[in-house]
């Protein structure tokens, strides 16, 4: 069912060589690639009801030349490889992602700006969920450390509903060069810490702040935690011991903005 592309490159050994495709699905993660990248739009399927909602990409597909199909449930469970399908599942190109230098130089001269540090996370719906968090409350991007195993994928884009198209994902070659980059520009790295740190709506949350999430399991790595100049809290009643991590990170989300608004 993938469609081929008779223009590619295919290099001397005969093997044809594919571009990197991502599968996205779920109605409001297609769409909000779709309008932000339509030229990277490869395949569209989708059920017969979805039709009325879609009309706009499935005439982009005929102008372009793009395939797209009409298929039941059960090849929209298995292409998705995921019941939340939402009648859609889209092949594309993944998106331009910059590096850290290049994330820098666009906030220079900004007064303010928010980066999250995602320390040995590993579940791509929490991914998801603070992907769509960054997105409402206007983070400029999420770091992943060398050695993550996180990346941008279909079950994470669908629960950031939209929200992987606004908040680039970046990974980064060197931890401590990463770190010296972001001091240089003028950001506060801050860990967030299940004991011990300051109250987050009590504690100074710098203009251009790092907040570091760590694993629910594992927490933040020690070497990172020294790094940090601020350890934050956030204080609960103590009948459990901590947040989920996409729930903590909204908190401390909409705490910097109130302190911060645009």
């Amino acid at each position: 069912m993938r469609s081929t592309d008779p223009r590619r490159h295919v290099p001397a050994t005969g093997h044809a060589q594919r571009e990197p495709e991502l599968r996205l699905y779920g109605v409001n993660a297609c769409l909000a690639a779709f309008a932000a990248r339509p030229h990277d739009l490869r395949k569209v399927y989708l059920s017969e009801a979805r039709l009325p909602r879609l009309r706009e990409v499935l005439a982009h597909c005929v102008r372009a030349r793009l395939g797209y199909r009409m298929v039941e449930e059960d090849d929209l469970r298995r292409l998705a490889a995921s019941s939340h399908h939402e009648g859609v599942v889209f092949d594309m190109r993944p998106p331009q992602v910059p590096t850290l230098g290049q994330l820098l130089q666009s906030t220079v001269g900004t007064n303010a700006s928010l980066l999250l540090w995602l320390d040995g996370v590993g579940n791509p719906h929490n991914l998801g969920a603070v992907l769509r968090s960054a997105a409402h409350f206007g983070a400029a991007a999420v770091l992943l450390p060398p050695g993550s195993g996180l990346a941008l994928s279909g079950a994470a884009a669908r629960v950031a509903e939209g929200g992987a198209e606004a908040v680039p994902l970046i990974r980064l070659a060197d931890a401590d060069a990463a770190q010296q980059q972001l001091r240089a520009a003028g950001y506060r790295l801050a860990a967030t810490v299940p004991r011990g740190g300051q109250n987050l709506f009590e504690c100074e949350l710098a203009a251009k702040t790092v907040l570091i999430f760590g694993a629910e399991t594992s927490g933040i790595g020690a070497n990172l935690l020294q790094a940090a100049s601020l350890l934050v809290g956030i204080p609960g009643s103590g009948a459990v011991e901590s947040l989920n991590i996409s729930t903590a990170a909204a908190v401390c989300l909409a705490e910097w903005r109130r302190r911060h608004p645009w």
